[in-house]
C-alpha cells in the first residue's frame, strides 16, 4: 500500500488536466482533481467551445444574403441576444456536466476548490484540507490579460464576451492576434459596428504574411475598420464629461443611460456562471484617446492583448519549481519540473496554446508515468485555425520562416470560390504550399478559405507525415471543391 492518499493529484479541471486524470485512472491509479472555478477549463467554459458556437450565430446573417443571390425568398430578423446567450450557457452547463460524469465514472476524486502545493508531495484545497499525492500534475491553463495602463479595468477581456447583457453597437478591439481577430468577425456579423486598434502592421502575427493580408482584406470588406500601428493612449468613462471630444460620440453613446463603473477584475480572469448573477457585463460608454491622437467613444472596449499561465499564488516556488517569463512553468520534453515529483501541462507551460495540445501532453504524461513508456511530447507541426470569416488554416512553417530555414520554391492559388463568384459576392479563397526545393517535401500549407479549419485537419496529416509535392500531385482532384487546388498547381509561383 503506498505511503500517499493518492498516485496523482491534478490541479486544473480543464481539457488537458480532465484527459491526464482519467487515463491515470484507466491505468489502476488512485486519481484525484482539484477545480476552482468550473470544470472544462478555457476551451469548454469560456473559450473554444462558446466561441465556436457565436461564430456560427455570426454567419446566418450572410448565409440569408447569399440564399437570396440563389433564388431564394430569404429574410432575417433582429438577432436575439439574450436567447441566444441562455441557450449557449445552458450548453455550456450540459458539457461541465459531462466532465463530471466522466471524471466520476473514472473514479477520479473531484475537489470543487482551489488548490496550492505546500510541499513536493502534498497539495492543500482552500478549506485547509491537506493531501498527499505521488506525483503532481499542474494543469492550470491560462487567462487573459490586460494592459498596464490607467482605466485598463473598464475594458473587458475575452472571458467576459460570453456574459454581455447585450449587444453592443460600437465596439473597439485592442489587438490583432487571433483572439482579437475571431472576436471582430463574430461581433461584425452579429451587426455590431467593430473597431480594431493594432500596435504591429498587421493583423495575425506570426502567420502566414499574405494569408493575414488577405484574412485582412476579407475583414475589411465586412466593415471591420482596423486601424495599424495604433493602441490606447487614454480611456476613461464616457460620462465622466471631462474627457468628451466635441462631436466624438457615438449615437448609442449619447443616448445610453448613466451606469455604475464595473468592477476591477481579480487576476487570472474567470469568468462565472451567468446564472450566478455575476460578472454579465451591461457596460458603460468609453472614451478612447489613440495614439494617432484620434478620440472617440465605444459601448466597450476589449482588450485581446495576450494570455498569461495561471501560477499565482500556486506554491510553485515555495516547494522550488522554476518558472518563467510571464510565470510560465518551465518543464521538460517529459513535462517534468524541476521538483521530480511534479509535472505540468498544456497553456501553463507556454508552450503551443492550443487545447488539442494539452490533451496530447496529457496522454504523453500518462504512458510516461503510469505506463512506464518514454514519451516525450511532441510539438512539432501541429495544424491550428483562425475562425475568422473566411477562415485560415496553417500547419508547419510560413513562407517566411521557411525562407529563412532553407532554399524553397512555393506553390499558390488564389480564386473567387464558386459559391459565391455566382452571386458576385468580392471573397477570395486562397491555399497555398511552401515546399522544399531540394527534397520536395511540403513544409507548409496555409489556407484561406470557408472551412479552412476542416481541410487543415485533414492536410495536417499529409504534413506531418512527410509527404512531398510529387505525392500531393499524385492524388486525384475531387471536382468541383476548393481544396481540389492542393492537389492541381503545377507550377510554383516563385522561389526563394
Amino acid at each position: 500500500m503506498s505511503d500517499f492518499d493518492y498516485d496523482l493529484f491534478v490541479i486544473g479541471g480543464g481539457s488537458g488536466g480532465v484527459r491526464a486524470a482519467r487515463t491515470a485512472a484507466a491505468t489502476g491509479a488512485r486519481v484525484a482533481l482539484a477545480e476552482e472555478s468550473r470544470l472544462g477549463g478555457t476551451c469548454v467554459i469560456r473559450g473554444c467551445v462558446p466561441k465556436k458556437i457565436m461564430v456560427f450565430a455570426s454567419g446566418f446573417h450572410r448565409e440569408v444574403e447569399n440564399a437570396r443571390g440563389f433564388g431564394w425568398d430569404a429574410q432575417i430578423k433582429g438577432f436575439d441576444w439574450t436567447g441566444f446567450r441562455g441557450n449557449l450557457h445552458d450548453e455550456l452547463d450540459r458539457l461541465e456536466g459531462v466532465y463530471r460524469k466522466m471524471l466520476d465514472a473514472s473514479d477520479v476524486e473531484i475537489f470543487d476548490a482551489r488548490a496550492r502545493l505546500t510541499g513536493p508531495h502534498e497539495v492543500t484545497m482552500a478549506d485547509g484540507t491537506a493531501v498527499s499525492a505521488k506525483h503532481i500534475l499542474v494543469a492550470t491553463g491560462g487567462s487573459p490579460v490586460r494592459p498596464d495602463m490607467a482605466q485598463a479595468d473598464l475594458g473587458l477581456v475575452s472571458n467576459d464576451m460570453f456574459l454581455l447583457d447585450r449587444l453592443p453597437e460600437t465596439l473597439l478591439i485592442v489587438g490583432g492576434g487571433y483572439i482579437g481577430c475571431e472576436f471582430a468577425c463574430i461581433m461584425a456579423g452579429l451587426g455590431v459596428k467593430v473597431t480594431m486598434y493594432l500596435r504591429g502592421g498587421q493583423i495575425l502575427n506570426g502567420f502566414d504574411d499574405e494569408c493575414r493580408g488577405l484574412v485582412a482584406e476579407m475583414m475589411r470588406d465586412h466593415g471591420i475598420d482596423i486601424h495599424s500601428g495604433t493602441t490606447i493612449m487614454d480611456m476613461d468613462r464616457a460620462d465622466a464629461g471631462e474627457h468628451l471630444p466635441t462631436g466624438g460620440q457615438s449615437d448609442a453613446a449619447m443616448g445610453a443611460p448613466r451606469m455604475e463603473r464595473p468592477e476591477p477584475h481579480p487576476q487570472p480572469d474567470l469568468a462565472d456562471n451567468p446564472k450566478s448573477g455575476t460578472r454579465a457585463h451591461a457596460g458603460c460608454p468609453i472614451w478612447v484617446k489613440a495614439t494617432n491622437g484620434r478620440e472617440q467613444v465605444f459601448d466597450h472596449v476589449l482588450f485581446a492583448t495576450g494570455r498569461r499561465p495561471n501560477t499565482a499564488d500556486l506554491g510553485l516556488e515555495d516547494v522550488g519549481i522554476e518558472l518563467g517569463r510571464k510565470g510560465k512553468v518551465k518543464v521538460d520534453a517529459y513535462s517534468q519540473t524541476s521538483v521530480p515529483s511534479v509535472y505540468a501541462i498544456g497553456d501553463v507551460t507556454d508552450r503551443v496554446q492550443l487545447t488539442p495540445v494539452a490533451i496530447r501532453d496529457a496522454m504523453a504524461f500518462t504512458r510516461t508515468v503510469f505506463l512506464g513508456e518514454d514519451c516525450p511530447v511532441d510539438h512539432e507541426l501541429v495544424p491550428s485555425a483562425v475562425f475568422t470569416q473566411p477562415e485560415l488554416g496553417t500547419v508547419g512553417m510560413t513562407e517566411e520562416q521557411a525562407r529563412d530555414d532553407r532554399e524553397i520554391v512555393v506553390y499558390c492559388a488564389s480564386f473567387r470560390p464558386m459559391r459565391t463568384a455566382f452571386i458576385d459576392r468580392p471573397d477570395r479563397t486562397l491555399m497555398k504550399l511552401v515546399v522544399c526545393k531540394e527534397t520536395r517535401v511540403v513544409m507548409g500549407a496555409h489556407l484561406v478559405s470557408e472551412n479552412a479549419g476542416e481541410m487543415i485537419q485533414l492536410i495536417g496529416i499529409a504534413v506531418k507525415n512527410g509527404l512531398t509535392k510529387e505525392q500531393f500531385d499524385a492524388t486525384c482532384a475531387v471536382h468541383p471543391t476548393a481544396a481540389e487546388e492542393l492537389v492541381t498547381m503545377s507550377q510554383p509561383v516563385r522561389a526563394g
